[in-house]
């Protein structure tokens, strides 16, 4: 007995199908079967009637209807057949001799009699009406000057050739069995072959949705499960990668908010304790207390911006921006923390959009390129320039930010703006940064690309905004 599941769903589709098919199969093989036999009968049968009518025909032409009964034992004896009786009847359906001796007082009105009474050699197979069993009837008609004078109509049993037929057709259902159970026992293998794997791929799964995601699958099975097998070792592997980058990213934001608290903690408990001797130490405290709560802030917008955007809910205030003149306004801002560094800034219009003026979210966009120059600030060498370029390539406003830094590793190029990711974690940030700038220029329109051919000659940031209306959301 099959369980109920995927096995007894594909034995019981093949079962269904071979079956169908072999019923369709055997019908066929037993009607031609059939068919064969009593034609074969059939036209012996025609054959020798029409030669038998024939001959007659020839050979007593000269005689009439009337001399007809002076020779019934006659055409009895000469066109007897071995294998069937032999009855002349009239063209009205009377038995007028009989090869058998028996003779039938009734009425023979069938459609073979009928057909050969006006002048058609035609067959008919039913019953018996004195034994009840089935017989085969072929009929020609005995003609005199054309026209039909009497029938000749051979007769013969089917019972023996009906039970030929019947052991045929028992054969080729015994085979049909054979053939059935032989395709159950197969497709009960290609079950399993199929149901065992999807077993191990269900168990696998089972283990990774509980957390063990060192769980690996055979990669080796075939077509669609081995691809399930690999794309679910694929999934494992990144989970733990995810997982890993979570970790990263809780010890790096736990880092980055102890250290804003542990300043702002410590200047407040001193100032509280009265322990500063003059105003100027006083004021310090308070702008460092400040300096960390904007740090503070902003990793709390950080980390809004980055749960807005996971849940769809961050809206464009799209209105006609100056891109030029908010490029300018982010180098201001940047620019005391570049000349700390020993960095400058150096920025070029080459083919500006129509008075610099492109749709757009000032504030995100400002958001996005006070990210992007600032990590150009920070990774920088000293002594170097930070390149920024502002042209129009075809629909679009290009801006180019090129620093010649540590550069990232090839490895990494693809991933940084990945959520939480971080080429040097611990190093400061949630990971969070580069991740949002691509949602907010994705939403724009536009794209937001990295390239660093040569580690440690810096990266080059390339973002296409749309010079038209081409906002996603």
């Amino acid at each position: 007995m099959v369980k109920a599941g995927m096995r007894r769903l594909v034995v019981s589709h093949y079962f269904l199908v071979v079956l169908l098919t072999l019923i369709l199969v055997e019908s066929v093989f037993i009607y031609s079967v059939r068919v064969y036999y009593y034609n074969t009968i059939s036209n012996q049968l025609s054959n020798h009637a029409q030669v038998s009518a024939s001959f007659y025909n020839k050979f007593h032409a000269n005689l009439n209807v009337m001399l007809l009964d002076t020779q019934l034992a006659d055409i009895t004896d000469s066109f007897a057949h071995n294998n069937a009786e032999l009855q002349v009847i009239s063209t009205q359906g009377t038995i007028l001799a009989s090869s058998s001796g028996f003779a039938v007082q009734e009425q023979l009105l069938t459609t073979d009699v009928q057909a050969a009474a006006q002048g058609a050699t035609s067959r008919w197979i039913g019953a018996n009406p004195l034994t009840g069993e089935r017989i085969l009837a072929v009929s020609t008609p005995l003609q005199w000057n054309s026209q039909s004078i009497a029938v000749l109509r051979y007769i013969t049993s089917l019972e023996a050739v009906d039970r030929v037929i019947r052991t045929i057709s028992s054969i080729a259902l015994l085979i049909g069995l054979i053939i059935l159970a032989a395709v159950t026992l197969i497709s009960m293998a290609l079950a399993n072959s199929i149901v065992k794997p999807l077993k191990h791929i269900t168990t696998a799964s089972s283990l990774m949705a509980k957390g063990h995601f060192d769980t690996r699958l055979d990669e080796t099975y075939r077509h669609e499960l081995g691809e399930l097998a690999r794309t679910l070792n694929y999934m494992a592997e990144e989970i733990v990668k995810t997982d890993n980058l979570k970790n990263d990213f809780i010890s790096s934001i736990s880092h980055e908010l102890r250290t804003p608290l542990t300043s702002i903690k410590g200047w407040s408990e001193t100032i509280l304790l009265g322990d500063l001797q003059n105003t100027n130490e006083t004021k310090r405290g308070l702008r460092i207390i400040a300096k960390e709560t904007d740090r503070l802030v902003g990793l709390v917008e950080e980390l809004l911006d980055f749960s807005r955007l996971e849940q769809k809910q961050l809206v464009l205030e799209v209105k006609q921006t100056n891109i030029a003149e908010l490029l300018n306004e982010v180098l201001l801002q940047l620019a005391a923390k570049a000349s700390s560094k020993n960095t400058s800034f150096r920025f070029t219009i080459h083919n500006a959009p129509e008075n610099g003026i492109i749709p757009g979210d000032e504030n995100r966009l400002k958001q996005v390129f006070i990210n992007i120059i600032d990590n150009a600030v920070k990774f920088a060498h000293p002594y170097t320039i930070i390149e920024i370029t502002l042209f129009t390539e075809r629909e679009y406003c290009v801006i180019r930010v090129r620093d010649y830094g540590i550069g990232i590793p090839t490895e990494h190029i693809s991933k940084v703006t990945g959520k939480f990711y971080q080429v040097h974690p611990g190093g400061g940030g949630t990971g969070l940064g580069l991740s949002i700038c691509k949602e907010i220029i994705d939403l724009h329109g536009g794209t937001l690309t990295l390239e660093s051919p040569h580690q440690s000659q810096g990266t080059e940031v390339a973002v296409r905004l749309p010079t038209g209306q081409k906002l996603r959301g």
